[in-house]
């Protein structure tokens, strides 16, 4: 568990739709290993993502988010 990690949480806001669209598209990648858009919606719904996160971070507009990013990358992977 993330918490378990010491992670910082980030909470986001989803409507409905967004979150069900977007549970459907990560469940087709998760059984299937593609990332494919099937619908302008599930564009959309990323799209409405992505503006909703710009809203609560700030590292992607920082000039370490290099950084930033990778050690992020890091600290997410699984252990192997």
């Amino acid at each position: 568990m993330l918490f378990e990690r010491g992670m910082e949480v980030v909470n986001v806001e989803l409507t409905k739709d967004e979150a069900l669209v977007l549970f459907d598209f990560l469940s087709r990648f998760s059984s299937k290993d593609v990332l494919d858009i099937q619908d302008q919606a599930e564009k959309r719904a990323l799209w409405n993502l992505t503006c909703v996160l710009e809203k609560v971070l700030a590292e992607p507009f920082s000039e370490s988010w290099k950084e930033a990013i990778s050690a992020a990358k890091e600290r997410l992977r699984d252990d192997e």
